[in-house]
């Protein structure tokens, strides 16, 4: 009796093992729209167009601690140039907007992955970037500028020899000096306050990122002022999504012509730059309306 029962759950078991292992080799990959992937390609984790306008939100990376690009004011919310347009987009869409706090080094894995329908995150087009995400038409140009004390000021890349630069992981200052600079030690931080707080402590002679955020930056902490206002290649800003979204990333290319028609990233400038720039920039040379760049 004993036997038999021994046998019977041996047998059970292995079935369900060989059950198992047929379900596993014969899994398939399923895209978002509901089609087979097929060939052991990954499934695609990005909402459509259509799926986005029926769930009524879409879910936007912007920056919390980039002031006056993303950031979260005194009364919790977000705001600035890069939510300023991401607002419109919502409204625009007919959708409420969820935004989700990105750093640097994780824009291109929240797009890539789906973790965020749109990465609006004063994120700059580079070749490398746009193998991994679909970029949409740009909406600003920038430069890199460098930050430093007034007391010890950088004016030229050479005064950067045998010092210490702080830059922001993942950014395109963190590339251009280790391509073109690798003589001038790198101070890396995976936010942007705790690279200023690097700065103001201290801890690194000078710090590199966007000109347009240094810029904002040094003007609302004497004491600091960019020596280096335009280094670097000439680089544009433009909204990522995940590679092979099409539907939303024609949409957003469309939006983007749409509101160039009426100036609306000259606006957004005004509400959210202007304060805090004045007379130290020309909105011109940073804003792109229609997604064209002059």
């Amino acid at each position: 009796m004993k036997k038999t029962v021994l046998k019977t759950i041996t047998l059970v078991l292995s079935l369900l093992l060989t059950a198992a292992l047929v379900t596993g080799c014969g899994s398939t990959d399923t895209a978002s729209d509901g089609s087979n992937a097929g060939n052991g390609a990954p499934s695609a984790s990005f909402r459509t167009l259509d799926q986005i306008k029926e769930s009524g939100k879409i879910v936007i990376g912007v920056f919390s601690d980039k002031a006056p690009f993303g950031y979260v004011d005194e009364n919790g919310k977000y705001n600035g140039y890069d939510v300023y347009f991401a607002e419109r987009i919502a409204k625009d869409l007919g959708v409420k907007v969820e935004y989700v706090s990105t750093d640097p080094a994780s824009r291109v894995e929240y797009a890539a992955t789906g973790k965020v329908d749109i990465i609006l995150a004063n994120f700059t087009v580079t070749e490398e970037r746009a193998k991994q995400v679909d970029f949409a038409l740009p909406y600003m140009k920038v430069m890199l500028g460098v930050v430093s004390p007034d007391k010890a000021l950088i004016e030229n890349i050479d005064q950067l020899k045998d010092k210490t630069l702080i830059v922001v992981k993942g950014t395109t200052a963190e590339t251009y000096f280790e391509k073109n600079h690798p003589e001038i030690k790198l101070q890396k931080y995976d936010e942007y306050a705790d690279a200023y707080l690097a700065l103001l402590d201290g801890r690194g002679d000078a710090f590199s990122t966007d000109n347009t955020e240094v810029l904002a930056w040094a003007l609302s902490n004497p004491g600091y002022t960019v020596g280096i206002d335009a280094i670097g290649n000439a680089d544009t800003i433009a909204p990522a999504v995940q590679k092979g979204n099409t539907t939303l990333l024609d949409w957003l290319n469309g939006e983007i012509q749409s509101l160039g028609e009426e100036e609306f990233f000259h606006a957004d400038y005004a509400e959210t730059l202007a304060p805090v720039y004045g007379d130290a920039a020309d909105p011109d040379a940073l804003v792109v309306e229609g997604g064209i760049v002059d």
